[in-house]
């Protein structure tokens, strides 16, 4: 009864418009209302499910992110209301935070977030609240989904609570498994987040879901204030409980200069390479960034090199075992004397860094360095 009486009042904060500011959602949907799923663990994929994230605060005007192959994307306030609406009919329904990924890179991907009437296919759904005409085929709103599919009827689709809901799908969906939601797809869990992606909405093109990823974990950051450093929860912390003191602070100060290219020789005490203040400049390598990084996060009292070579040597040794959020891990080519590489951990399989040419600032995974000697640092607390 809680969770109907909460998605009505979603249905009436959606179509006030998008200019609201959703400041409400954070009350409706909080997670001491609608509880949230354990973590449990998933051998299929390595990793954990996660808890359901809850919407926190106002949705900002705008949103600067980037996605897989380095596109920079600029969401505006009414995308990001939509992006607000599909997390709070998850929390709302107890979906975890890997459904809910799945849930914004799909919307992203099919509609950039948008809901899109289609007058060529259906006339009358220009009369519904709409962000604008796609008039694609036969699909409408948030997910692009086909009434003939049996996904709702035209006022249905047109409704972003319902077409979230029915993304979502499971025993409470509104299509009751037909066509499968995300929770209709037997072990959905056991696929990449792409992948699950493609499983409910069966494109010819399955691999676009994907590039959206990093664009779908930084909104969700941005709109729950749980800092998503890949899709499990393991590798989740809310930004009231990263890891205590300087290690905390440490990746906070790294993970701002997300989407910044990389640029070797890129980075200085106070922002990128070329700046006198973290103006956004033209990047980071990997070692200016954990070097900007531990001088903003201790106040100007951590000063490392800027060279691998050095930065092994001013750090504390550290065992693979006992690693941490917020230590630094070396990697060395096989017979190489000194580590050509530095990477911030975040726990889990994920890492922030600054990769290579042609690449930007961003989370990554500890497999992509198989068969490299890895050395673990931790960076003494000022």
């Amino acid at each position: 009864m809680v969770r109907k009486v909460l998605i009505g009042l979603v249905v009436a904060i959606v179509f006030l418009g998008p200019g609201i500011a959703l400041v409400t959602l954070a009350a409706l949907f909080d997670p001491a209302i609608t509880t949230a799923t354990a973590c449990s663990t998933s051998e299929d994929t390595g990793g954990l499910s996660g808890p359901s994230l809850a919407v926190s605060g106002s949705v900002p005007q705008s949103l600067t992110a980037t996605t897989a192959d380095g596109q920079t994307v600029t969401l505006d306030h009414t995308q990001l209301v939509r992006a607000a609406t599909i997390i709070a009919v998850g929390n709302s329904e107890n979906i975890d935070e890997n459904g809910q990924l799945v849930a914004l890179m799909a919307a992203l991907t099919e509609s950039t977030l948008h809901v899109l009437a289609n007058t060529t296919a259906y006339p009358t759904s220009a009369s519904y609240p709409n962000d604008g005409d796609g008039s694609d085929h036969d699909s409408l709103g948030l997910f692009q989904m086909q009434p003939p599919d049996g996904w709702g009827t035209v006022a249905e689709l047109m409704d972003p609570v319902w077409s979230t809901r029915a993304f979502y799908g499971g025993p409470d969906g509104p299509n009751h498994g037909s066509p499968a939601g995300l929770l209709d797809i037997p072990n959905w869990q056991s696929l990449s987040l792409g992948a699950a992606a493609q499983a409910v909405e069966v494109s010819q093109y399955p691999d676009r879901y994907a590039n959206y990823q990093p664009v779908a974990e930084k909104i969700a950051s941005t709109l729950t204030g749980v800092t998503l450093t890949g899709a499990s929860c393991s590798t989740a912390t809310t930004t009231g409980n990263l890891p205590p003191g300087f290690a905390g602070a440490f990746i906070a100060a790294a993970e701002k200069e997300i989407g910044l290219p990389y640029v070797w020789g890129g980075g200085t005490y106070t922002g990128p390479s070329g700046e006198a203040t973290d103006g956004r400049g033209p990047g980071f390598d990997c070692s200016g960034l954990v070097m900007y990084a531990a001088y903003q996060a201790s106040g100007g009292k951590v000063r490392l090199l800027h060279y691998t070579g050095d930065q092994i040597n001013e750090t504390q040794p550290v065992s693979w075992a006992n690693k941490q959020p917020g230590d630094i891990i070396f990697y060395t080519y096989p017979g190489a004397s000194m580590p050509h590489h530095v990477v911030i951990y975040l726990g889990g399989d994920r890492i922030l860094q600054a990769p290579e040419t042609g690449q930007n600032v961003g989370y990554g995974t500890l497999s992509e360095f198989t068969g490299q000697a890895a050395a673990v640092r931790r960076i003494a607390e000022p």
